[in-house]
């Protein structure tokens, strides 16, 4: 645990570091991010729950995910095309667009809440999990600096499979594959109970 949570003070400082990136325009995302409304929603919360919420989310995360996914280092089959050719100030654009929508407003599932909110503020010693607000802060808001993504209002089916992916390894677009080791540690009760508690966190 003690290792783990030294990686994770680690990365923050490394990300925190990481080069400036070009300012991002709300207005100009907001014509940009038309063609992403069939899947994220007009204003970024989406009405099929397989899909991200987007709104809200910090900008950095969001351009740390947008190039990876334009630059094959994250392999997502939806986006196939869609952000191939976006240069940094399109992808920045969509970025700040995204991050001033209101943030969705989701309802916990009160028979899993309490084993979520267990996880995510205390983890678990027995399982080496740390505490989820560690990274996403106790209200799930993230930490922009470190790209540490919000989770506040996300979707609990798209929280857990992206919790399967990093357990399988499938998304390793993790630093320091923080989420690989975190997730793997996590049973399917596990997920599912962070997933729902962070849903209705706001």
């Amino acid at each position: 645990m003690r290792k783990l949570l030294a990686s994770l003070t680690i990365t923050l400082g490394l990300v925190g570091t990481a080069h400036a990136q070009v300012e991002g325009n709300p207005s100009a995302g907001r014509e940009k991010a038309q063609v992403c409304a069939a899947c994220h929603g007009q204003q970024g919360i989406s009405a099929a729950p397989t899909f991200p919420n987007l709104a809200g989310q910090q900008p950095n995360y969001l351009i740390k995910q947008i190039t990876d996914i334009r630059d094959g280092e994250r392999v997502v089959p939806q986006m196939a095309g869609i952000v191939d050719n976006l240069s940094e100030q399109d992808i920045a654009d969509l970025a700040a667009y995204y991050a001033n929508q209101p943030a969705n407003l989701g309802q916990a599932d009160p028979e899993l809440a309490q084993r979520g909110l267990e996880l995510y503020k205390a983890g678990s010693l027995a399982k080496g999990l740390p505490a989820c607000m560690a990274c996403h802060t106790p209200t799930g808001e993230g930490i922009n600096t470190a790209r540490y993504p919000a989770l506040s209002g996300q979707h609990p089916e798209y929280t857990v499979s992206t919790l399967k992916a990093f357990a399988s390894g499938e998304r390793d677009n993790d630093p320091n594959a923080i989420m690989r080791d975190i997730a793997s540690k996590m049973s399917d009760s596990d997920m599912e109970a962070v997933a729902n508690y962070v849903y209705g966190l706001n």
